[in-house]
């Protein structure tokens, strides 16, 4: 296949949106713009200012949250865009024109706001939980004498016990359009989804990297295939590619994560530069008796970089300020070689054969490989990180164990049979979010096992789209300890 920007920039809605006033167009705006917008004044984006990107939140205004994490994610991606559009190498692709270079970072500019959009409170330990929930208690809780897991297709299960972020975003998009919250653009959609899996198909092992994760579950994938084929992702085999754009996305979120985050962590005191140096040189092998080797030579010229920013008096301010400072500069090489490897792999990646991200066999693949390696060997065996993981897995259980049982017989109870909703079921459904049920009944189609599929879908994404502040409270309330 070999896909094309017309298709790939399309900006049909699943939608129609109301006619605009024809004075408007005097002083136009193009549709992603209009996205834009939507995003950043939606309740779900705005939740992410109150939920965990690596540290637990606290007091202090310099961590980082999944909001400023967004925005920086965001931030760096429509930078990639315009670095790829304006593109003065020998690479340089020949068909994206002055259009697709307004375009194209617009459309990174909104995939980067929502790429955590469906990130669960307390960081990716919170993601983990809801999963390994399912996986434990599907045989164990019945639904009308039998387990709940018997009641359900391969898939369903599947998308239960592999909850995942990156999926969770595309259905909050899609099935947002029932309030009309956000009714985005196909490519903004499109370029959104990393993993364009079902939760049969993905592998983990799979040396291509789109295979790693599940993009979409079973309720959405109808029309996620819809716009694919829209966007041209989607072959005549109906099997899917990742829109190009993705792979400059992917890496903003690695360049944000492995800088942004590891400056948080420095300024945690969870490390000092003495010691991340030494973890630095210890991660990769330089041969000093052949220095032009490649990608060796660089990662060896950074962390000269950073001794010599550094200067010969250290003090923890100025090594704050060097570190910082040099995170600055190691972040525009990883979007220059981002950049190079997107232009050298355009043909492959516009024939949706390419496997690998956008650091591989680059100059800085070992940098970015390091400063990843560096985030769990300072950071997430750290008390806080820990302490954080086990409050996720407590308080995200408890609320699973009281609302997954409180929907069982929400719409298909059987007095007769004795399956009905008990009186504390009822109270908990009395104060479940309204949003979330009508969007089930919006959803639903009479068919038991996938309306049972439906509504445990609505207690993760109740769950899922609650801020660490008002899952806590929630928690503490309803297990009597406030």
């Amino acid at each position: 296949m070999s896909m094309n920007w017309e298709a790939l920039l399309s900006i049909n809605k699943l939608e129609e949106e109301p006619e605009e006033p024809k004075y408007f167009d005097r002083y136009p705006i193009n549709e992603f713009e209009k996205d834009y917008n939507k995003i950043v004044s939606s309740a779900a984006f705005r939740r992410l200012q109150d939920k965990t990107q690596v540290f637990p939140l606290d007091k202090s205004d310099f961590v980082r949250t999944r909001l400023t994490h967004s925005i920086e994610v965001s931030t760096i991606a429509r930078q990639l865009g315009i670095m790829v559009t304006q593109d003065t190498s020998p690479y340089r692709p020949e068909d994206i024109g002055t259009v697709k270079a307004e375009a194209i970072p617009s459309v990174l500019l909104c995939a980067g706001l929502l790429h955590d959009l469906g990130n669960p409170p307390f960081g990716h330990f919170g993601e983990t939980t809801i999963g390994d929930w399912f996986k434990e208690n599907l045989d164990k809780i019945a639904y009308k004498g039998k387990p709940l897991r018997s009641h359900l297709t391969n898939q369903m299960v599947h998308d239960l016990e592999h909850f995942e972020g990156n999926a969770q975003a595309l259905r909050i998009l899609l099935k947002s359009r029932f309030g009309s919250e956000t009714n985005l653009s196909a490519a903004v959609i499109g370029t959104l989804v990393k993993y364009p899996n079902d939760s049969l198909s993905f592998d983990g092992d799979s040396p291509d990297i789109k295979k790693h994760k599940l993009g979409f579950y079973a309720a959405e994938e109808e029309t996620f295939r819809q716009i694919s084929r829209t966007i041209g992702t989607a072959n005549e085999k109906d099997e899917i590619c990742r829109h190009p754009l993705t792979y400059l996305l992917e890496a903003a979120d690695d360049i944000a994560y492995a800088t942004a985050d590891l400056e948080d962590a420095f300024k945690k005191k969870l490390f000092t530069l003495d010691q991340f140096l030494a973890f630095y040189e210890q991660s990769y092998e330089y041969d000093s008796s052949n220095p032009n080797k490649k990608p060796e030579c660089y990662t060896y010229e950074l962390q000269q970089d950073l001794i010599e920013r550094r200067g010969e008096t250290p003090t923890r301010e100025g090594d704050l300020k060097a570190f910082k400072d040099w995170l600055n500069y190691v972040r525009r090489w990883l979007m220059y070689v981002a950049a190079y490897r997107f232009s050298y792999s355009y043909q492959d990646i516009m024939a949706g054969t390419y496997e690998n991200d956008l650091f591989w066999q680059t100059y800085h693949s070992i940098t970015i490989k390091i400063l990843k390696d560096a985030m769990v060997r300072f950071v997430f065996q750290t008390s806080g990180i820990l302490k954080l993981e086990l409050s996720a897995q407590t308080i995200l259980s408890f609320l699973l164990e009281r609302f997954v049982h409180a929907v069982l017989y929400f719409d298909y109870e059987d007095k007769a049979q004795g399956f009905a909703p008990s009186k504390a079921d009822k109270k908990y459904m009395a104060i479940f979010s309204e949003n979330y049920i009508q969007d089930y009944r919006n959803a639903r189609i009479g068919n038991e096992s996938y309306d049972l599929y439906l509504r445990l879908l609505m207690v993760a994404d109740y769950i899922s789209g609650m801020t660490d502040t008002y899952a806590r409270t929630l928690y503490r309330e309803l297990s009597g300890i406030e």
